[in-house]
């Protein structure tokens, strides 16, 4: 069976030693209260809560997976029940607003806690993920009655919300979306159409489920600038906002999926569902982007979650599995054989999974404080840096910890090796569960897409001036630290690589478009890499000031993995340099009717 006990001591790291939240939350005007007393209850309890009540209910989840009959979807035995002992804990309102309920506490914490949670039960997590989602696009845009009816129940978990794009015939280009809103005489839509996709579009854990659509109004104009946003409950509440009449929203049926099973994955009909509009008539997506850039986040953090499982999980086996000899002698000859530990190979696997998830926790650590920064810094200049880092990011986070984490899975089953492709193991559910990961909300080529098509050019490419002249800084304030060498010395490689790419895709851009396409994925990882580098020389930066005297060995081991990340992982960037700069002939050139 899989394992996983909440990594808190490395959280803790991440959040006191590396980010000094405690400074930065109690300056923020409503966060006075985040203390790291706080923040350690919180993860210590929160991390009891998922380990004990949410990770056993993961291998039910796949093996019973949601069922559909009658129009209503039954969720795995014990989601119930975890369900119910997480809201009532207020688990769902940590980072929600007081005025709905909420407990008023960072961003970034509430982050934290979603890594366990994901971690415990990615199929469980994705129904609270949704819902907090939804809370933030309504919270940003509602208006004030639809807030008063609805979040203070969403906010404490009594309903949930559901996010509704994907129609059958588009995906990742929304305008050619045919669902339609017809303004009726009450002030209302009847919204017609039809959703798939639909992640936790019908479940038994609430009595009922906030979607919010995206549809067209009849004097809407073409493509994504003609989209609404519009909240259709399943049930109509009544005057005491108690669900009542059940509205013109119908399950249709659920998908069979690959993984995720426990999680159901709706075909939504709404045949003339009464909704309300959420925002400006014609700008949904400005509304929607508020969830799906929460959503996105969350996604990449799904990598980082299955990683972590894998790899506590494919440890624990390595150090028990007793299999053939270490090739210096034998490290235990009172045994017939030795574990599998002492064999290079299985900790190069378990290595680069370790360091890319420690980095990735820590880059994600980060990326959700500048969320809360761009959210409640009085200075507006603060809040304009921190919000160009979260939308250079944000893509990069999406995509590569979703690819890297599928990658790591593959890698902790190797080390199981045939144990690792028998269900009862675990280890082929977290990769079947990690895949979808790097197709929903967006597939990883849009991001990539995104990153050197939006991002790079945006306000005359200031945001990635502004995040590699944050690093340059660090470099040149260590640059004489002989105990940093070994890892400010390739990050400047890193950045020098980066910024080289960067400008390539400037010049080659406006002569043949299809070079940003060509060169996005390469670049996208490129950047990863960097950040991810950037995390592991401020880790080490705090690990050698503080390894003196520590003797849990917890410094020296941060020490060792940053330095396989910065040895046998960043070189990868030279590739990557090396391919998206070969040209868009490469990709473009073979006829269509060839492939």
């Amino acid at each position: 069976m899989a394992s996983y006990h909440p990594p808190i001591r490395d959280m803790q790291f991440v959040l006191h030693e590396l980010l000094d939240a405690e400074s930065t939350f109690t300056a923020l005007p409503g966060f006075e209260e985040a203390t790291a007393d706080v923040i350690n209850a919180v993860l210590e309890e929160g991390g009891r809560v998922c380990e004990s009540v949410v990770f056993p209910t993961n291998r039910v989840g796949d093996v019973e997976g949601a069922r559909f009959g009658n129009g209503a979807v039954t969720t795995p035995s014990g989601f119930k029940e975890a369900y119910e002992t997480l809201r009532e804990g207020g688990w769902f309102s940590l980072g929600c607003d007081p005025d709905f309920g909420g407990q008023g506490l960072p961003h970034t914490l509430n982050v934290f806690f979603e890594e366990m949670l994901q971690s415990a039960n990615m199929s469980f997590s994705l129904y609270p993920g949704l819902t907090r989602g939804a809370y933030m696009a309504m919270r940003h845009h509602a208006s004030e009655a639809l807030k008063e009816t609805y979040l203070h129940k969403m906010v404490s978990g009594e309903w949930a919300g559901v996010m509704c794009l994907t129609e059958a015939h588009c995906g990742t280009d929304l305008g050619l979306l045919r669902t339609r809103a017809e303004p009726k005489a009450d002030g209302t839509y009847a919204v017609s159409g039809t959703k798939i996709f639909i992640t936790g579009g019908e479940q038994d854990l609430t009595p009922n489920i906030i979607h919010l659509v995206l549809a067209r109004l009849p004097d809407a104009p073409a493509g994504v600038k003609g989209i609404s946003l519009f909240l259709v409950p399943k049930f109509l509440p009544d005057a005491g906002g108690e669900p009542a009449e059940r509205n013109g929203v119908v399950c249709a049926s659920i998908e069979k999926k690959m993984g995720i099973k426990g999680a159901s994955t709706c075909v939504m009909n709404y045949e003339a569902a009464t909704g309300w509009l959420v925002g400006e008539p014609h700008k949904g997506l400005r509304a929607m982007f508020a969830m799906m850039n929460h959503e996105r986040l969350m996604v990449g953090q799904q990598g980082l979650c299955q990683a972590e499982v894998a790899y506590q999980s494919a440890a624990a086996y390595a150090r028990d599995r007793i299999q053939g000899r270490a090739l210096t002698g034998p490290a235990e000859p009172d045994k017939s054989a030795d574990p599998i530990i002492v064999h290079p190979d299985v900790r190069r696997m378990l290595l680069t999974s370790r360091c890319l998830n420690e980095s990735a926790r820590a880059l994600l650590g980060w990326t959700a404080m500048q969320i809360d920064i761009a959210d409640r810094h009085p200075d507006p200049a603060v809040r304009e840096e921190a919000d160009d880092y979260v939308a250079l990011l944000i893509p990069v986070i999406k995509a590569y910890f979703s690819d890297y984490g599928f990658e790591a899975c593959n890698l902790c089953m190797q080390v199981l090796g045939g144990h690792g492709y028998i269900a009862e193991w675990g280890m082929e559910q977290l990769v079947r569960d990690a895949r979808i990961a790097q197709i929903y909300e967006g597939a990883n080529g849009i991001h990539a897409l995104d990153l050197v098509g939006r991002k790079l050019p945006m306000h005359d490419g200031r945001l990635i001036k502004r995040f590699a002249a944050m690093l340059d800084d660090f470099i040149g304030e260590h640059r004489d630290d002989e105990r940093l060498a070994e890892f400010t010395g390739p990050l400047a490689q890193s950045l020098g690589l980066l910024r080289q790419s960067t400008a390539w895709i400037a010049t080659q851009a406006g002569e043949n478009p299809d070079e940003i396409g060509a060169s996005s994925y390469d670049y996208l990882r490129l950047v990863a890499l960097t950040a991810m580098g950037w995390m592991w020389a401020r880790s080490a930066k705090v690990a050698v000031e503080r390894r003196e005297g520590d003797n849990t060995g917890f410094y020296d081991n941060k020490l060792i993995t940053g330095r396989f990340f910065m040895r046998r992982v960043l070189p990868q960037v030279k590739g990557l340099a090396d391919s998206l700069t070969a040209g868009a002939d490469t990709v473009m050139e073979m006829d269509a009717d060839a492939f």
